[in-house]
């Protein structure tokens, strides 16, 4: 069951990856969408990543942008229509900094989006966070363009 999640993550991130170049800067799309959950999740989770499932942060920052806000709102409405849903926010960084600075980034980046969330009306214990820092990159390469797209915030359905 896990590999099968792990597969749907790289054909999802990997499709992502080649539809769009470069995020819009602190933009976001919908790649990467994990898991499912039951009752009907499959589907939300598709209509995750069709609203728009990840938002994208500046270089060193955790601060939500305009332009991510439009996405979390499209998140929120989707998840007060399904209340039996939880989601669990992944905060990715890019590959410079240490392991530890990156996995504290991770977290305050998946921490903001949650807050956000929240303040949209989604109940907090329906929204768990974890970070990966840099250890699960959406695009390999020492790139500013692989850097960008590493930098995110991934809502899944549990």
């Amino acid at each position: 069951m896990n590999l099968k999640i792990l597969s749907l993550f790289a054909a999802v991130l990997l499709v992502g990856a080649c539809q769009q170049s470069t995020p819009p800067a602190g933009g976001a799309t919908g790649a990467g969408a994990t898991s499912t959950a039951s009752g009907g999740a499959g589907t939300l989770a598709q209509k995750l990543v069709e609203a728009g499932n990840t938002i994208y942060f500046e270089f060193n920052r955790s601060d939500i942008t305009g332009e991510s806000r439009q996405v979390l709102l499209r998140q929120a409405a989707l998840l007060n229509q399904n209340p039996s849903v939880t989601v669990t926010i992944e905060g990715h960084c890019d590959e410079r900094g240490t392991v530890e600075y990156n996995l504290g980034l991770g977290e305050r980046r998946a921490n903001a989006t949650k807050q956000a969330l929240i303040a949209l009306g989604v109940a907090a214990g329906r929204v768990n966070v974890i970070s990966y820092g840099k250890e699960r990159p959406a695009q390999v390469g020492h790139t500013e363009q692989a850097w960008a797209q590493n930098r995110r915030a991934v809502t899944v359905a549990n």
